[in-house]
């Protein structure tokens, strides 16, 4: 006998399945839906909102104007300067246990934009001492099409980072790569939360799917198990629902999605920000309504692989019960 080939029909029924007992027929259904209905569409599901990332033209024209003012080629050297930001959590109620716990926080990746910037983000984490590491979304470059290249970037990426590593999908993801990120050791927090257990106490690590295109994150899934006073951190890849997650009695809100503007004037002011959420929300660390967020401007690039006043970051984050 020989075994029957698997049809590419086949092969998405498969997924599907494999989808709906992974987040339950709902979530599978609507995140699918969404995702063919916008790949099918240049301006996004009902033509009111323009998303650049899906012109193809954009990436052209924005060299082509940075070539004639002669800034291309520095953007796209500082593209590939990463630093390492560091950054402090002061939590009076943090669990003895967790002092001094180090996060790394990786976000907006794109990792198959640009080879060489992948190479210089897993140079940068490589001699990084950290306890975990967490990623909040878009590590495909584009908003449609294959996974596979953004797959095999994560595969590398995945190689380099030590120890546990949670993650949250963004608005370039596809719900597709779930099952391939589980496979090669990314845990998923798919409106899902995680408790850290150390000597006795937890800390508990919650995250939600997109919320900024897909509109899929779940606070409530997300956190109604968190008991009362448990010390709770927040994935999510953008800012936006800032004001939720605070009124959820998150702690922490960490996130991404703005690149911090990526194409920044003098001073780091940015152009823009692609994010319904405060520009005072847009890069780096913020207070709002009792909860401490941070925001990075990303590793990565969109769009086109240049960064002028606005360099990319891997971000170092430290708890502790200290006075700030």
């Amino acid at each position: 006998m020989t075994a029957r080939a698997h049809t590419p029909e086949s092969q998405d029924e498969l997924l599907e399945y494999r989808l709906s007992l992974r987040l339950g027929p709902v979530h599978a259904r609507q995140r699918l839906g969404i995702e063919r209905e916008a790949e099918a569409r240049v301006f996004g599901t009902n033509h009111d909102s323009f998303h650049l990332e899906n012109w193809a033209s954009a990436p052209r024209f924005i060299r082509f104007c940075l070539q004639l003012v002669g800034l291309f080629r520095r953007g796209q050297n500082n593209s590939r300067r990463l630093t390492t930001a560091s950054n402090h959590f002061h939590l009076p109620n943090l669990p003895a246990p967790f002092e001094g716990l180090r996060i790394l926080h990786l976000t907006d990746l794109h990792v198959d934009m640009d080879e060489a910037n992948l190479e210089a983000v897993i140079d940068q984490i490589t001699p990084l001492d950290y306890d975990l590491c967490v990623l909040t979304g878009d590590y495909r470059c584009l908003t449609w099409g294959s996974v596979e290249p953004a797959l095999e970037g994560m595969a590398k990426l995945r190689d380099a980072i030590r120890g546990d590593a949670y993650a949250v999908l963004g608005n370039h993801d596809s719900v597709r790569m779930v099952p391939a990120l589980e496979d090669m050791g990314y845990r998923l927090l798919m409106n899902e939360h995680h408790a850290i257990h150390k000597d006795g106490e937890y800390l508990y690590l919650s995250g939600v799917d997109d919320a900024h295109f897909y509109k899929v994150h779940n606070l409530h899934r997300a956190g109604d198990d968190i008991p009362v006073g448990g010390v709770s951190v927040l994935l999510s890849h953008t800012p936006e629902i800032f004001r939720e997650a605070a009124h959820a009695g998150y702690d922490l809100f960490l996130c991404g999605h703005t690149h911090g503007g990526q194409i920044c004037l003098p001073g780091g002011i940015p152009v823009t920000l692609d994010s319904d959420c405060p520009r005072s929300l847009g890069r780096g660390y913020w207070r709002q309504n009792g909860m401490q967020g941070y925001t990075s401007p990303g590793s990565g690039t969109s769009v086109i692989n240049v960064r002028l006043n606005c360099p990319p970051e891997v971000t170092l984050h430290t708890l502790t019960r200290g006075p700030e």
